[in-house]
């Protein structure tokens, strides 16, 4: 979960989209502004945070893409802001129940990961993988071959908080899985230098909604082949500097300029556990 001192601080103050420390159950509307799944989604995953002495708990989401492997964002692994609890729940529309758990055998961050401070304005190769302790049943999403050129049609998926802000204390998050219809933004929609090739600007149509607290690590998606989702982002953070989430676009790691990393790593790791 979040800290709260030094390196961490700083973190916390630029990363509206950081997982979150207080667990509160959401009402109406969510991601911020989306609202309640309107379908299942099989491969949708959470990662709960560790209950602390306080009783604060948080979340982060990520994308189930192989039977014993689900991918998040590097941030929500970084034993300096997080501390799972070492469980990942897979497929279902609830954040505590539902679905399928699976203890964690192993993480792999990628190797050029880097998270955010004063001279950085947003993580970089902000992507990792969870190798689960058994295979799922549940069936994994297709990681797309390109994100879509701007003005394509996506959606975020999450648990995160229903209130904009980048506080934990004030963080609301959902219970239940929430949506939000967006799209495919320019780079020049983003801050200057956020969005390229490995990362994604993501613009909401909808005036003040967008992914934050508790969102970090879940997917974006749309529609490829046949009408099926594909995965083409993980949320990272907000697309610009600002001081919440919703005020602007939203940046994600790009999959399709990870895939060969994540099949590659998948590869290697695949036996025992």
């Amino acid at each position: 979960m979040i800290k709260s001192a030094g390196r961490r601080a700083v973190a916390v103050t630029m990363a509206a989209a950081v997982c979150a420390t207080l667990f509160s159950t959401g009402t109406a509307e969510a991601i911020v502004k989306g609202g309640d799944s309107t379908q299942r989604y099989p491969f949708m995953a959470s990662i709960p945070e560790r209950v602390d002495q306080t009783g604060d708990r948080g979340v982060c989401g990520a994308s189930l893409i192989d039977p014993q492997w689900v991918v998040t964002a590097g941030h929500c692994v970084d034993s300096t802001l997080v501390a799972p609890d070492g469980t990942v729940r897979i497929g279902s529309e609830r954040q505590h129940s539902g679905g399928t758990v699976r203890r964690i055998a192993q993480v792999i961050t990628h190797p050029g990961y880097a998270l955010q401070s004063e001279t950085i304005p947003f993580n970089r190769n902000d992507v990792a993988l969870i190798k689960l302790d058994r295979p799922v049943t549940e069936k994994p999403i297709r990681l797309a071959s390109s994100p879509g050129a701007p003005g394509t049609p996506t959606r975020l998926l999450g648990f995160g908080t229903t209130v904009d802000t980048n506080d934990a204390a004030k963080a609301r998050f959902a219970e239940r899985l929430q949506e939000l219809d967006v799209r495919r933004g320019a780079e020049s929609e983003c801050g200057p230098g956020y969005a390229g090739r490995m990362r994604l600007c993501t613009v909401s149509p909808r005036p003040e909604a967008m992914a934050c607290i508790g969102d970090s690590g879940g997917p974006q998606i749309r529609r490829g082949a046949g009408g099926r989702w594909e995965l083409i982002g993980v949320t990272s953070g907000p697309g610009t500097a600002r001081p919440a989430c919703a005020g602007g676009p939203g940046l994600y790691t790009s999959v399709p300029a990870y895939a060969d990393w994540i099949r590659r790593t998948i590869r290697a790791n695949r036996g025992g556990n």
